[in-house]
């Protein structure tokens, strides 16, 4: 079984809209409203894969209710701690005639030390029967830089993978932690490394870099331009299929989804990255965010290029 965690879940809000403008009236011509945060967006993939997940994390009020029911619909068993207050909406406004995308993320309720405890306690018990335990997301406010740090300890104590998925201080004090698996994007590993890297070559040196820090597998998404990743000390340049993309939010989570889903089935690592290349590119292809259509997921499979370096 995979576990996901979700400190800061959300309802993930899509409004459309025929052309968006700043600082004019929009009427919505369609709203999707979606169980969200990181971490929840892994589990809805995963399952889509075919996979076993539980889903944990903070939830909070009728939106919280929200997130847990919309998860439960799909399949995934939630063993959520529950908070006072309301979990957070995420808005993604798409412009129809661009296909440009604007967000505005939610602040969720603070994290307490009530809370703190009781998520600890709540993933030490469903670790003992995961294989893997995907980690993702930014932390709710309260919560101290070293969250992370401390739930992989409790990950690793029980066994189980722990997969990182964050940015800013979060990432680097879960790296001390040392988690099996770490997803930076473009933007999150240049904060990570003080710069930003240009050539293709810079981005497989600074992947490598995070592998030194004794990280096994190290992916760093770029967007369109695929990934590049260092597992187990072999570097892979990953190129995607070429599409046009619906909707860009979420890509990452499917990425992640793929490679945990694939790892727990103990694929190799080309056809880890294949799948979760394939499942970040059939997630571009929906409105929703952590959503893939498993026909389109097959077709992409085979189009994915991965190149050992």
């Amino acid at each position: 079984m995979i576990t996901t965690v979700t400190l800061n879940a959300a309802i993930d809000r899509t409004c459309y809209v025929d052309r968006f403008s700043l600082g004019q009236v929009h009427r919505v011509a369609r709203q999707v409203d979606e169980p969200g945060g990181k971490g929840n967006n892994v589990a809805k993939v995963i399952r889509q894969l075919g996979g076993q997940v539980t889903a944990t994390g903070i939830i909070a009020g009728a939106s919280g209710a929200f997130i847990e029911r919309g998860l439960a619909e799909r399949g995934i068993e939630t063993a959520f701690v529950h908070a006072p207050g309301e979990s957070r909406v995420c808005l993604n406004i798409l412009d129809e005639s661009s296909g440009s995308s604007t967000e505005l993320l939610g602040q969720g309720p603070a994290m307490t030390e009530t809370e703190a405890a009781a998520i600890k306690e709540t993933l030490h018990d469903l670790a003992q029967n995961s294989s893997i335990v995907v980690l993702s997301g930014s932390l709710p406010a309260g919560a101290p830089e070293n969250m992370y740090a401390e739930l992989i300890g409790i990950v690793r104590s029980a066994g189980a993978k722990a997969f990182l998925d964050t940015g800013g201080a979060a990432f680097s004090a879960g790296l001390t932690a040392s988690p099996r698996f770490v997803k930076p994007n473009e933007q999150e590993l240049a904060g990570w490394l003080g710069r930003e890297p240009r050539e293709l070559s810079e981005w497989v040196r600074a992947a490598q870099l995070l592998a030194d820090q004794g990280i096994a597998e190290v992916c760093v998404t770029l967007g369109s331009r695929g990934a590049v990743a260092v597992l187990d000390g072999a570097g892979y340049v990953v190129t995607p299929p070429a599409i046009r993309p619906v909707n860009t939010v979420g890509c990452g989570d499917a990425f992640v989804a793929g490679m945990a889903y694939a790892e727990e089935r103990g694929d190799s690592a080309a056809d880890r990255l294949r799948t979760a290349a394939a499942a970040a590119a059939a997630n571009a292809m929906s409105a929703k965010a952590g959503d893939i259509d498993c026909h389109l997921f097959r077709e992409y499979e085979s189009q994915v290029q991965i190149i050992a370096l």
